[in-house]
């Protein structure tokens, strides 16, 4: 059971930058995507970005141009470069090592890390 653990979350003013990273234990298959999800206050869970093992990405519409995920295949670790930070992308931040992207469906499959918290402040 792969096991994702996330880390790099914070307090950051409008505009600012922060960097997440999510370090998955266990066995990841080459065909899966790792990616963030996010989950606000009230809200449903949404993708933030997925990246697959070939270097494809996929981002959620409301970060596009603004986020940008990055991979390491040896060290099974996944990076989110969060840039222009708005006070709508408070949430808390999950990564998952299995997600299955089939033209325009993404699903995640794989267990949630326990989440880091990103706070926007305006």
């Amino acid at each position: 059971q792969v096991q994702p653990v996330e880390s790099g979350g914070g307090l950051v003013q409008a505009g600012g930058s922060l960097r997440l990273s999510c370090a998955a234990s266990g066995r990841i298959f080459s065909t899966n995507a790792m990616g963030w999800y996010r989950q606000a206050p009230g809200k449903q869970r949404e993708l933030v970005a997925a990246i697959t093992s070939g270097g494809s990405t996929r981002y959620g519409d409301s970060v596009q141009g603004r986020f940008t995920i990055s991979g390491d295949n040896a060290k099974n670790t996944v990076y989110l470069q969060m840039n222009s930070l708005k006070p709508e992308d408070t949430a808390v931040y999950f990564c998952n090592a299995r997600i299955i992207v089939a033209g325009d469906t993404i699903v995640a499959l794989g267990s949630w890390g326990q989440g880091t918290q990103v706070t926007v402040s305006s």
